[in-house]
């Protein structure tokens, strides 16, 4: 495929804002008829534990995209953890993630969630863009994402991942013979942005499956809610996004798909969204910076709780947020998950780490004390090797430990999250085992060439 004719994927639409003004959630999209939004305020007996009048700036501007990943940001708003901190929020709904992203690049956004990968590709300027000093000390969430696959993969005889129980060489057989039986313009996927973990992911799928997608594919990004139609329309035979857009693809739903895996069964344990700020923000507002995470922290605590994942479902349900029913947002939430396909079998298979916003599994954490929230130095790193391996960046950076330390402010998660008691990893790095990836290749962050290069063979 000549790649001279690839989507330019550093374009990005227009963004769509929904506004949060007088308590009031507000839709500014139609929704093909269906009854108006739910009003959705914030309790008013919230008593402070910060005064707003401390902060140096009180009233925030925060982003979010309609995916299972605003939970948090709703949950905040709609719990009260905001105004518990002394934050006047506003919430904008994005209508895609480089919006998100560059909402806050360019300051019309305080703060938003965005794709893992984002915060140290924009400060090492990937893919030719101006660097920008984007930092975040926390993640929003970890998983909750999942790569759909199309009709005709199904037909060609792919599986969902699981069902090949471990025999990635049969999995990447059948993926390999369904893309080399069509023309090379019509080897078109979908992820959400450029540059980021889906990406990765979907890049990491199609080189074990022995394709070169570097030369073999068109990468194109569609935001999450277009996914579903653009599979209708046959604009690509796979995509990664985010929950809802994954369930909502299976038979007995919109039926122009199915789940060929979770996230988490590529790499188990990954960072997917982000917390971002400019390093500006946190400059000059110190003391808002740490009312915001401390708020996000307890929202992501409350969210996870087991006895109210079907409260969050129903609350990323309304059309303030993502706007599908919630049996379309319920399974990645509760761990009812059905993987779908085309042959009248049941495929629900219980995931209780589908979705993961505080509480992580023993096989998962970094030392004792690890838990979602808290971002490992070490994941930046993987996302870099992954930047360099494709050519987004010219290499690895100079320094890209310090990097990860400038772009990943553990450092002062620790001291923030400290301050409401709870307890942190004292490391900053760590080895992550082969065990929790699809291919058992583990990823030692002390030696990112040689990683690289055990993939670099495959792709030239």
């Amino acid at each position: 495929m000549n790649t001279k004719n690839q989507y330019n994927r550093r374009e990005f639409l227009k963004t769509s804002v929904l506004g949060l003004a007088g308590g009031t959630l507000l839709s500014a999209c139609s929704d093909h008829g269906r009854s108006p939004p739910a009003m959705v305020r914030q309790p008013e007996d919230v008593d402070p534990v910060v005064d707003p009048a401390s902060l140096e700036k009180p009233d925030l501007t925060l982003g979010f995209v309609p995916v299972n990943d605003c939970i948090p940001f709703a949950v905040a708003y709609t719990k009260g953890f905001f105004k518990k901190y002394g934050l006047n929020v506003r919430l904008s709904r994005e209508s895609s993630w480089a919006a998100s992203r560059d909402g806050v690049i360019f300051g019309r956004l305080d703060a938003a969630p965005v794709v893992s990968g984002a915060v140290v590709n924009a400060r090492n300027g990937a893919e030719g863009a101006r660097p920008a000093p984007l930092c975040a000390a926390m993640t929003i969430h970890r998983h909750g994402n999942a790569i759909t696959m199309n009709r005709g993969m199904w037909d060609a005889g792919v599986r969902p991942l699981h069902e090949y129980h471990g025999d990635v060489e049969r999995m990447g057989r059948d993926i390999r013979a369904y893309f080399q039986a069509l023309p090379p313009s019509q080897r078109t996927v979908a992820v959400v942005l450029s540059s980021a973990i889906y990406e990765y992911f979907i890049r990491y799928l199609l080189t074990l499956s022995g394709m070169n997608p570097r030369r073999d594919f068109r990468i194109v990004i569609i935001p999450p809610p277009q996914m579903v139609t653009n599979m209708r329309i046959g604009a690509m035979s796979m995509y990664m996004v985010a929950e809802p857009w994954n369930t909502r693809a299976i038979v007995g739903n919109e039926g122009v798909g199915f789940t060929f895996a979770h996230g988490a069964e590529i790499w188990r344990g990954h960072p997917d969204r982000l917390l971002a700020v400019m390093e500006s923000f946190i400059e000059r507002y110190p003391k808002t910076y740490r009312s915001l995470v401390k708020a996000m922290v307890e929202a992501c605590r409350w969210a996870d709780r087991p006895e109210n994942r079907e409260e969050i479902a129903e609350l990323a349900s309304l059309r303030a947020f993502t706007g599908p029913p919630a049996k379309f947002t319920r399974p990645a939430l509760v761990g009812e998950y059905n993987y779908g396909g085309f042959d009248d079998q049941p495929r629900i298979v219980n995931l209780p780490d589908a979705t993961m916003f505080f509480e992580l599994p023993d096989r998962i954490k970094g030392s004792p004390r690890d838990h979602s929230t808290f971002l490992w130095q070490s994941d930046a790193l993987w996302l870099m090797s992954q930047a360099a391996l494709w050519k987004q960046t010219p290499g690895l950076p100079s320094d890209p430990i310090g990097v990860a330390k400038r772009a990943w402010r553990t450092d002062l998660y620790r001291e923030i999250v400290g301050e409401i008691g709870i307890q942190c990893p004292e490391e900053a790095y760590k080895t992550i085992p082969g065990d929790l990836f699809i291919d058992k290749r583990p990823f030692d962050p002390f030696d990112l060439e040689g990683y690289i290069s055990s993939f670099s063979s495959k792709i030239h």
